[in-house]
């Protein structure tokens, strides 16, 4: 077997390979073997595992793989935009009484602040915001430091959306979905929105998405959250908050938006995310100024 190096894209042979890890770490657990700490590439999930349980992904798959990834996230970008399109011409009959851009308008989509407790995860979302026209603050934060610092990062940003997340997981062997203590972060992130409802209560004034792979959905939205992870316990994918964020920023603050229609735009699915009904936090501007 090839010697595993911390920076190789490996996968778990017990798991038949089903998913591709980055290895952050190799370490001795103090009983003569070596294991690996390992972050998923897409999904948010960190793991611990033994070394001999590891295999090296060939570079081929490895292209391949992120190859899947853009083209599954380019498409549905490629949606989104088609879905502005019609909405934008529904906004301009509404605003103005003209359906086709007789006036020029302009765009003011809800801004964000997104506290990370990963940083490659972070930037990949922060990219994706670009990308997608939506303002957007990032910091990497540690998870159980997020708590500490987010009184000021509101204060100092005034977002209208709130995104907590990072890594999460269950205790391996739990039993009891129901106890704050077989979750390794999920108390974080709930402490974590208690602040920023003590900030803003209202719920449609700043709208929050917590949560990462496997969080205590059911105690996220009982904290305060709007949408949380994960309904089933299953593991989200990095860029589920972007799109559910997008629907937010991107639908006028005169309509509610169908659950439906922010939980079917992201890549998990109603399995891994789910919320409460909310109002959307895009305003149309008209006319555009020449200057």
């Amino acid at each position: 077997m090839d010697k595993i190096n911390t920076g190789d894209i490996v996968a778990r042979l017990s798991y038949g390979g089903d998913i591709f890890f980055k290895v952050m770490e190799i370490f001795n657990d103090g009983d003569g073997k070596e294991y690996a700490r390992l972050k998923g590439l897409d999904l948010r999930l960190l793991a611990t595992s033994p070394i001999d349980d590891l295999q090296k992904v060939e570079p081929a798959r490895v292209a391949a793989f992120w190859h899947s990834f853009m083209t599954r996230n380019h498409e549905q970008m490629r949606r989104i935009f088609q879905r502005r399109q019609e909405e934008h011409r529904q906004r301009m009959n509404r605003a103005t009484g003209y359906a086709e851009n007789k006036i020029e308008s302009f765009d003011v989509p809800g801004s964000v602040l997104h506290i990370d407790g990963d940083g490659d995860y972070l930037d990949l979302c922060l990219t994706t915001y670009r990308q997608l026209g939506i303002p957007a603050h990032g910091y990497c934060i540690p998870e159980e430091e997020q708590v500490g610092e987010l009184d000021a990062l509101l204060r100092t940003h005034r977002p209208d959306i709130l995104v907590l997340t990072g890594h999460d997981g269950i205790v391996k062997g739990t039993r009891d979905f129901s106890d704050l203590k077989n979750y390794h972060h999920s108390k974080n992130f709930i402490e974590a929105v208690k602040v920023a409802r003590g900030y803003e209560k209202s719920k449609d004034d700043l709208i929050i998405f917590a949560g990462a792979c496997q969080s205590h959905y059911e105690a996220l939205l009982a904290a305060g959250a709007n949408f949380a992870s994960s309904p089933q316990r299953v593991l989200i994918h990095a860029f589920d908050p972007v799109f559910v964020v997008e629907k937010i920023a991107y639908t006028s603050i005169y309509d509610p938006i169908p659950l439906k229609d922010i939980i079917s735009a992201t890549i998990t699915g109603f399995s891994g995310i789910g919320g409460v009904e909310t109002r959307g936090k895009y305003r149309l501007g008209v006319p555009k100024s020449p200057y």
